[in-house]
């Protein structure tokens, strides 16, 4: 049977977080403090709220598995068993192959020339609304930055690029056939793309996915695939968010934002700081493989564990004055991108788009202040960190 760990309310701690993702940390700080491994009902899994004891789960791929993390699924079971294993949900060995043949073609020269093109992108973005005196950060910029850019890296067809942002919002949404149906779809669109690059290959990195191979061995069509899914997915949310919540965490330090248009090389330190302190990816999922202890709990075979990230980034056991935003954080040893093997791979892109989009707006506009007349709604997400809408007043 399992260890009860019960909070002092009638209504769970994870309750609460779904009730107000907006504001988790005051509920992450209690699970720190008092249920530092705490079975969530809502969940079906334990939550993990310090920093070694994430970074131990995240680091440890023999008792925590990310590959049968999605095999205890029951309805995932069978479907796991005859698709291709993402980087996400493989254990090594398998991941550091995948890893390794994905890193000759997703490589970081890759990534910083996409510099002037996300320049040009955010530019003509901001051309759209810089007359009207308003910005919504995120529908403006934010949401269609990296899907343009995803696009392009995969050469897809401008066209469709709305339906990949339409894919990527259903497949971290909760709704389970939905995403499904929009899995089975990408899969299609992107089979499409490959058949007619083994036909004809490009300068895109689908192309460069297909020729990439160590010793002779090649990624499957179905790696192919789902690593496409992957970085449309993963690269689009990771990045919308960490824009958004980027403004909205200047806004509330205007300060900050001043300091900024007066040194744009505090930039890259600021997108950091942002990370920790509004991590866009909260939380992982992992399966403990054998019986084992945690925090004075016994974590049975097969449950799900899922350690959280933006509640290791404010643990005051290893940030002084986690709560506050301190941009000239030294150390800042988040993990907002994961840790070890794990690490995420299309971090360098999102940190990127986002420091070009930050340079560029504080570049073009005086004064960047949010409209608080509209409600913040977070986005449809239990493990994503954002908000759907932005809307900002813009002074050139």
């Amino acid at each position: 049977m399992r260890n009860p760990v019960i909070p002092p309310s009638e209504q769970s701690l994870t309750a609460q977080i779904l009730q107000d993702p907006l504001h988790p940390f005051a509920c992450y700080r209690q699970l720190r403090a008092q249920y530092p491994v705490y079975y969530s009902h809502e969940f079906h899994s334990w939550f993990i709220s310090r920093y070694n004891d994430v970074q131990n789960v995240i680091n440890d791929p023999v008792i925590f598995s990310s590959e049968q993390s999605i095999r205890s699924r029951p309805k995932a079971r069978q479907q796991h068993a005859n698709a291709a294993r993402t980087l996400l949900w493989t254990d090594p060995p398998r991941h550091r192959q995948l890893r390794s043949l994905i890193n000759l073609a997703f490589t970081p020269r890759t990534i910083s020339n996409l510099a002037p093109r996300i320049t040009e992108i955010v530019h003509t973005q901001l051309d759209h609304v810089a007359s009207q005196g308003q910005i919504n950060i995120v529908t403006d910029l934010a949401n269609p930055l990296p899907i343009i850019v995803i696009a392009e890296l995969l050469g897809v067809p401008i066209q469709d690029q709305q339906q990949f942002k339409q894919w990527s919002d259903i497949i971290v949404s909760p709704a389970r056939q939905e995403k499904k149906q929009a899995v089975i779809a990408m899969n299609s669109y992107f089979q499409t793309i490959v058949d007619q690059r083994r036909q004809q290959a490009k300068d895109d990195l689908i192309s460069a996915l297909l020729s990439a191979h160590i010793e002779g061995t090649y990624l499957t069509e179905a790696e192919i695939l789902s690593f496409c899914r992957l970085l449309l997915v993963a690269g689009h949310e990771t990045s919308t968010n960490l824009i958004g919540n980027a403004l909205l965490t200047l806004d509330e330090h205007p300060q900050i934002m001043e300091e900024l248009q007066a040194d744009l090389t505090l930039i890259p330190d600021t997108i950091e700081e942002v990370i920790r302190y509004r991590t866009p990816i909260q939380r992982l999922r992992r399966a403990a493989t054998v019986d084992t202890q945690l925090g004075g709990q016994v974590i049975k075979a097969g449950d799900i564990v899922s350690p959280i990230l933006g509640s290791a980034n404010r643990d005051e056991e290893r940030f002084g004055h986690p709560e506050e935003f301190d941009i000239h954080r030294i150390p800042n040893r988040h993990i907002g991108f994961g840790h070890g093997i794990h690490f995420c791979i299309g971090s360098s892109l999102a940190r990127l788009e986002t420091r070009i989009a930050l340079e560029v707006l504080l570049t073009r506009f005086k004064a960047l202040r949010r409209k608080t007349d509209s409600e913040l709604e977070h986005v449809a997400s239990s493990f994503v960190y954002g908000v759907k809408s932005l809307p900002m007043t813009c002074e050139n």
